[in-house]
């Protein structure tokens, strides 16, 4: 009984230390697990705090950004509303400037169409103007052609066909020769080419009646346009201005000759 009882106790010795052994691990696994959660707990901390500081430094610089695009923005368009202001100025300028031309431009057109009309009013004045006391009969004879009479608007190529037909504004002859004058307003250098033609048909008309007088060329203009006077004068014909209320036959190149149709 005495061993028994021995045992027994010493197993519930045994057991008791055991158990504070148990009790002691399991205080010391409290405490370290508690350590490791106050560390956890320190660092979930720390990081949170980092992580504000940089959530708010991210809106602080988002915010600085902001506000610098808005003044980059706002630098912008005053920018462009001051070119806007250059264009436009720039632009009432130039029309303004448009305008006065086109103003200018007009008088001087009308200016110019009241002096031609001044000095010429119609073919006819012209006309007028050329045989009027004899003045351009007495012009071809001083250059040595014995003209005696003077006709206007001469038709001819009536019985022919339509495109032998024609007229001479001024028709200058007498007995063997006769001066054809194409007279115009405002003389052209298409005006000179088309005289050209037409004396090439009055030739043709002429031979097929018998006419064997010789045919000279010459255009009149109270105003020369271009070139024309020297189409003519290669072309062999005579150019005659308008000066004031008398014509006068313009002085032909070197080595003009009048060309004979």
């Amino acid at each position: 009984m005495s061993a028994q009882q021995l045992t027994y106790e010493k197993v519930l010795e045994l057991i008791r230390e055991n158990s504070e052994l148990i009790r002691e691990n399991i205080r010391e696994n409290i405490r370290e697990n508690s350590r490791e959660m106050r560390e956890r707990s320190r660092e979930m901390r720390e990081s949170s705090r980092k992580m504000r500081e940089e959530h708010q430094e991210f809106r602080r610089s988002l915010k600085e950004q902001g506000a610098e695009f808005d003044r980059r923005m706002k630098e912008r368009d005053a920018e462009f509303e001051k070119m806007k202001q250059e264009t436009d100025r720039r632009k009432q300028e130039r029309d303004a400037e448009f305008e006065k031309m086109r103003q200018e431009n007009a008088r001087i057109s009308k200016e110019t169409n009241r002096k031609i009309g001044n000095l010429t009013g119609s073919i006819g004045r012209v006309i007028e103007h050329m045989v009027a006391g004899n003045n351009i009969i007495k012009k071809f004879q001083a250059l040595g052609y014995e003209i005696e009479s003077h006709s206007r608007n001469k038709k001819f190529g009536q019985t022919s066909s339509q495109d032998m037909r024609g007229e001479i504004d001024l028709f200058l002859e007498n007995g063997d020769i006769a001066i054809l004058i194409e007279v115009k307003t405002a003389l052209e250098t298409k005006d000179v080419r088309k005289h050209i033609h037409t004396l090439e048909k009055f030739r043709r008309v002429s031979d097929v009646k018998g006419d064997k007088r010789r045919f000279i060329g010459a255009v009149a203009g109270a105003v020369v346009k271009g070139d024309a006077e020297e189409v003519a004068h290669e072309n062999g014909m005579y150019v005659i201005v308008q000066s004031g209320n008398a014509v006068e036959i313009v002085p032909v190149p070197e080595g003009f000759k009048a060309k004979e149709w």
